[in-house]
């Protein structure tokens, strides 16, 4: 895969799946509210540590607003660059700062994510991890996901479907991706390609990464 997908790896069915959703978002009016083909208006997305969560709802978000012809997410239009830069102005990317996502903080993202799109084709919420939100935040959500917003999008990360990561009435009301953990080989591959490392190198970090990405990046010379 290539463009914004191509920071994802390992994750061939899912990159699938979400250009699948992204191309249907276009044969549809932002702003009518209703869902066509395989789109939907709130996503869970799950994985291991490493897997790319929050990697896929970056890429997620910038194929949403990609302004080019072809397939979403080129990675080249101002939308792509923008929105994988963090400056795009229709897409937020909550972190939480502390051990957890207050309700204060959720009620005001949520007024915020309630807005009309000011330049893009959707307003992106981006939660990452979300398994963080406690229950009042969890609720503010919630409420909110039910009744979503004509033009919002929200794509939420955690590790698992468990209770104890997300609330129950929440991921009901999402539609769910499940990351898996990267093979050796994959993760071998983008340290060739991707970081110019020689091959040897390359196939000794991703080996002794756990299939974590980051960490076989942190671990590539030996």
């Amino acid at each position: 895969m290539s463009g914004v997908f191509s920071r994802l790896v390992g994750q061939h069915a899912v990159e699938q799946e979400l250009v699948a959703a992204a191309s249907a978002a276009r044969g549809d009016s932002p702003h009518s509210g209703t869902t066509v083909g395989t789109m939907t208006h709130a996503w869970l997305i799950t994985g291991p540590p490493g897997s790319g969560r929050s990697v896929a709802a970056l890429c997620f978000a910038a194929a949403l607003q990609c302004t080019s012809e072809g397939t979403p997410g080129c990675g080249e239009c101002r939308a792509c660059t923008t929105t994988m830069a963090g400056t795009h102005a229709d897409v937020r990317r909550i972190v939480p700062e502390g051990l957890s996502i207050a309700v204060k903080e959720m009620r005001e993202i949520v007024q915020i994510a309630s807005r009309r799109p000011g330049t893009g084709r959707w307003q992106v919420v981006v939660i990452e991890d979300a398994d963080r939100l406690t229950e009042g935040a969890a609720n503010a959500l919630l409420k909110v996901v039910e009744e979503p917003p004509a033009s919002t999008v929200f794509l939420l990360c955690a590790p698992s479907v468990d209770p104890e990561d997300i609330a129950i009435t929440l991921r009901s009301r999402c539609r769910h991706v499940a990351l898996t953990t990267p093979s050796v080989d994959a993760i071998a591959d983008v340290l060739i390609s991707g970081d110019g490392l020689p091959e040897a190198d390359a196939r000794w970090a991703a080996s002794v990464s756990g299939g974590h990405v980051g960490r076989a990046r942190a671990r590539r010379w030996r």
